[in-house]
């Protein structure tokens, strides 16, 4: 298999509009079994589970079009999505992960001047050994959505003159899904976009060629229309997935800054909390899921809601200080938090098996088989591995960034936008929703993506420029 089998098909002998030769096609069997086999490497550690990876929030998820209800930062979309495969014990979730990613993969070497299966393969295995990327695409979580969602926008945004017609409708799709499947995704799509649009501002010889932003926000604003009609078909109600101010309520738990007002303000008829404020438990995962939480006694997050609004805002304008300080002391603890194993292990799985045995009881043979939950994972020789060669690649991106400004094949505004996206991942979900290896594990791919990107495309440029001419 020596031609680029990921193409899609053309008529032999015709040219595609960013001028390559024609493909063969994805139905040839050549085709298929290039295909099959970068999905069977990416989810290769998923299959050695025996079942797909599943997360403490997994059952949220799922439960959401079986019970018709909008739950606290559970995309209803992405929990149809997991429904769809619940007959097949979810293998279908994670093999259309997997093909999408494949299929991001491709269209990002492509675009930026790697073309042919064997760079493609070398790619697909070089991220599957030394990155957190076949864990995510193996897991029933939105979380692989997010580098997926990055690299969709930036050739939206740099090479659409690169993509196809049915491409570029097709990486719509990808952000506009990704975005209703999760809203740190829609933070994080609309950060990109208006950096870029402020990049488009600066001076001509200090900033890459200009973002065409026409395609992202049309992509954000159909991830927008899609999150709030899905809403509303599952969860009766045309509105975003909630959980914002609770969610950050949560982390201010965590960061003392509730117990100080609580100390400086009550008591106080306004707050209900002023008699609980003694039993705020120290971390937010205790405040916000166990059962012995004033969040508990309270009536829960939705009856709660106001309050957490009233006292984020108050917070806000008595420690503007304090605020700014934890958010950037967050955001750069975050950015270089990138070891993969966050939830992995069966400790708190309960409630995804507990809605899993409800919702796909024929799924639990297999979820009880798996190595998952007898803790036969161990993650510490892979982040050896994995987390020395991430924290180098995310800081060549700058360099990249700028040695790369004027190449033709766009591989600098590649470097920028990983490198602005993993900034933006670390400032939404260190300021938003506490600290979490998972949160930049998820992304850190993309840096190591553009790298080789970047390798393979100067080895193969290097390489055409040394070729002696034919004799004539």
């Amino acid at each position: 298999m020596t031609s680029d089998h990921l193409a899609s098909a053309a008529a032999p002998g015709r040219r595609n509009p960013a001028g390559e030769s024609a493909l063969p096609r994805w139905a040839s069997l050549d085709g298929l079994a290039a295909i099959v086999l970068l999905v069977m490497v990416l989810l290769a550690p998923a299959l050695w589970n025996g079942f797909p990876f599943i997360f403490a929030d997994t059952g949220g998820y799922l439960a959401r079009p079986f019970e018709g209800t909008l739950e606290l930062g559970r995309s209803a979309l992405y929990g149809a999505f997991l429904a769809a495969g619940t007959h097949f014990d979810f293998w279908p979730a994670v093999l259309a992960q997997a093909l999408i990613t494949v299929w991001i993969i491709h269209l990002t070497l492509r675009t930026h001047g790697v073309r042919g299966f064997g760079a493609t393969l070398a790619t697909v295995l070089a991220l599957a050994a030394l990155t957190s990327l076949p864990w995510y695409v193996g897991q029933l979580m939105p979380d692989i959505f997010v580098p997926l969602c990055v690299l969709a926008l930036e050739m939206l945004a740099f090479r659409s003159e690169q993509l196809r017609p049915g491409e570029r409708i097709g990486l719509v799709g990808v952000v506009a899904c990704a975005i209703a499947f999760h809203m740190s995704i829609l933070a994080l799509s609309l950060s990109l976009v208006v950096i870029l649009a402020v990049i488009r501002m600066l001076p001509v010889h200090w900033r890459l060629p200009a973002a065409r932003l026409s395609l992202p926000a049309a992509a954000v604003a159909a991830g927008v229309a899609l999150a709030l009609m899905s809403n509303a078909i599952i969860g009766g109600a045309f509105t975003f997935t909630p959980g914002g101010f609770n969610i950050l309520f949560g982390r201010l738990v965590e960061d003392k800054l509730v117990s100080r007002y609580l100390d400086e303000h009550c008591p106080d008829i306004r707050l209900r909390l002023c008699p609980f404020r003694a039993q705020i438990p120290a971390g937010m995962d205790d405040w916000m899921w166990s059962g012995d939480s004033p969040l508990q006694k309270l009536g829960g997050w939705t009856q709660f809601k106001p309050e957490a609004r009233y006292v984020v805002f108050e917070t806000l304008r008595a420690y503007p200080g304090a605020h700014l300080m934890l958010a950037i002391r967050h955001t750069a603890e975050q950015f270089v938090r990138l070891r993969t194993g966050d939830g992995f292990n069966s400790d708190n799985n309960w409630h995804a098996e507990w809605k899993l045995s409800v919702l796909a009881p024929g799924a639990m043979p297999g979820f009880r088989a798996a190595s998952q939950q007898h803790d036969r994972l161990e993650f510490a020789t892979i982040n050896r591995v994995q987390v020395p060669l991430a924290l180098l690649a995310i800081a060549f991106l700058p360099v990249l960034a700028w040695i790369q400004r004027a190449g033709r094949n766009g591989i600098g505004a590649l470097a920028l936008t990983g490198f602005i996206a993993l900034a933006a991942n670390a400032a939404i979900c260190g300021t938003f929703s506490g600290l979490g290896d998972r949160y930049q594990s998820r992304l850190a791919p993309i840096a190591t993506l553009i790298v080789l990107t970047a390798a393979i495309e100067t080895f193969k440029r290097r390489a055409d420029q040394a070729e002696p001419l034919p004799k004539t």
